[in-house]
């Protein structure tokens, strides 16, 4: 027998369906709108929710199924609709389990709910495509698990088919979700199960149900590792940050890929401090692709999201979290152990102790040393990200022919060269550029100094190269100063200077999206110095 609930603002629809399904013997309630669907749904146990779409329009039944989603993370949802069109291309048709054309024989729709009532038994006794391990400690520990995961059916590239989502659950409690984005290919994840005490501990990973429809889990062996105090990485693992992703239910837009934590110790002080960065797989807010590509030579999002800073004792002096407009606040919220709490809260993936949705993210981190590299170094190391990244570009339409104007968008990131260098300027911008065998000079910064870079240290931009480049084709590369636009702060244009410190690495992207061999392959001779307004050809073959 199911608790079900009807939800249809067609009353003689209602009374006629709550008949059939009660007959059949299960327990029914009704609701005619979205508002008392919610109402009677906390009131009672439900386990199934059948609900039309236009209540009376299409965006109240979504809004509903997002609702009813947040609350639970098993209620099995069925939509009857005359109009399934609303649904089926909307990120909402990943969180019900059946969209059904009205009119809809009741004898279908009971074979329908029989089929998830057997599903939902085999579930709770062995999950599908479920991994399960037991742990036992005999100490609390820090415990991180290294999952491999693979969604054969799925392309990160193709709406409504881009992947699955995994949870782990630790003794029938949820740790994380995990979202799985390269198809076939086998990937390694690590997942933060936080601070277990002493005794014995079950493991489950298991397909959420969020995945679409006939996309496949694959789960290999659950690998353990824990950490002590004392241990060389137990401090950075009991400290890092656990997300919750943004309430829009974009299941498979921005997320997170990685994180990392840059460590620095003050010798006078004694004091250490522990940052922590997430790269996400896009923003869908902020910096424009465009800008993306010029300034910072890859389409992720790199956000350092929590610092905490400890005493040469290692008392916690202090916990920072970068949230809203990029501002660095005291974090003030919600800890399981020392792991802070934190909302993803705004297109651009800022943090905040509000904003928990429905879905989990705890990615271990990776302890990483960028005092003579940029952040981009990280996804060199994980070269994957980089075709993630750039198939999300593609499933949300945002590429352009090579050589076009369309927007914000780009040409493929395989079209561009990507250059890595220490920087430095004085009221000033700087920018990469290359000139081919043939034709003219091409800059990164397209003519607007907002593209070219004004921060010192290392940095990555990147220049778009008409498709086919190859490394054969370059004539020379070279750098650009553009003199600083006026501000409120410098409101004339001054004259200033850049300089190019030292080279890193640069490359194009394999057809597979991983970074090709550097093309510079020697250290610079000396700084080169730039005026504003000029271009230098380095020597670099």
């Amino acid at each position: 027998m199911r608790r079900i609930l009807l939800v249809d603002d067609d009353p003689d629809q209602l009374e006629i369906r709550k008949l059939i399904i009660h007959r059949a013997g299960h327990r029914v309630a009704i609701a005619a709108n979205a508002l008392d669907a919610l109402t009677v749904f906390d009131a009672g146990r439900y386990d199934t929710v059948i609900l039309d779409l236009r209540l009376p329009t299409a965006e109240e039944g979504l809004s509903l199924i997002r609702d009813l989603r947040r609350r639970s993370e098993t209620v099995r949802l069925f939509v009857v609709s005359g109009w399934p069109a609303d649904i089926e291309r909307q990120p909402e048709r990943h969180l019900v389990q059946e969209v059904m054309t009205k009119p809809v024989k009741s004898e279908g729709l009971l074979k329908k709910l029989a089929k998830f009532a057997c599903l939902a038994l085999a579930l709770a006794v062995t999950p599908l495509n479920a991994a399960q391990a037991t742990l036992e400690l005999r100490a609390p520990r820090e415990v991180v698990a290294d999952l491999e995961l693979s969604a054969p059916n799925s392309q990160w590239n193709r709406k409504g088919r881009e992947g699955a989502y995994a949870r782990v659950l630790v003794n029938g409690k949820l740790a994380a979700h995990i979202p799985v984005f390269l198809g076939g290919q086998p990937l390694v994840q690590s997942i933060l199960l936080g601070h277990l005490p002493a005794g014995k501990h079950q493991i489950t990973v298991e397909r959420d149900p969020r995945t679409p429809n006939g996309i496949e889990l694959k789960t290999g062996p659950i690998k353990v590792r824990t950490f002590a105090p004392g241990d060389p990485e137990h401090l950075m693992m009991a400290h890092a940050p656990i997300l919750f992703a943004r309430r829009d239910d974009l299941l498979f837009s921005d997320v997170p890929l990685l994180a990392y934590c840059e460590r620095t110790r003050d010798r006078s002080s004694g004091r250490t401090t522990l940052e922590y960065t997430v790269i996400f797989s896009n923003e869908d807010g902020g910096t424009s692709t465009r800008a993306l590509m010029a300034r910072w030579g890859r389409t992720t999002d790199i956000e350092y999201v929590y610092r905490v800073t400890f005493d040469s004792a290692g008392k916690r002096l202090s916990g920072i979290i970068q949230t809203r407009g990029h501002a660095d606040v005291e974090f003030a919220g919600d800890k399981e152990g020392h792991h802070p709490l934190l909302g993803v809260v705004t297109e651009n993936n800022m943090v905040a102790p509000e904003g928990r949705s429905a879905i989990r993210w705890a990615p271990a981190p990776i302890p990483a040393d960028l005092a003579n590299a940029s952040r981009e170094l990280v996804m060199d190391q994980a070269p994957w990200t980089y075709r993630v990244a750039s198939e999300e570009l593609e499933r949300e339409a945002k590429l352009r022919a090579f050589g076009t104007v369309d927007g914000q968008n780009i040409s493929d990131p395989r079209h561009y060269l990507t250059f890595e260098a220490r920087i430095a300027g004085r009221d000033a911008r700087i920018s990469p550029a290359v000139r081919l065998r043939t034709g003219p000079w091409r800059t990164a910064h397209l003519g607007r100094p907002d593209y070219a870079v004004e921060r010192p240290g290392w940095a990555r931009m990147s220049v778009e190269l008409p498709p086919g480049t190859k490394p054969a084709d370059i004539a020379e590369l070279g750098f650009t100063c553009l003199t600083e636009p006026p501000s409120s702060r410098k409101p004339a244009p001054l004259a200033g200077a850049c300089t190019v410190e030292a080279i890193g690495a640069v490359f194009l992207l394999n057809p597979d999206y991983t970074p090709g061999p550097s093309l510079w392959t020697r250290p610079l001779d000396s700084p080169v110095t730039l005026d504003s307004g000029q271009l230098v050809s380095l020597p670099w073959k």
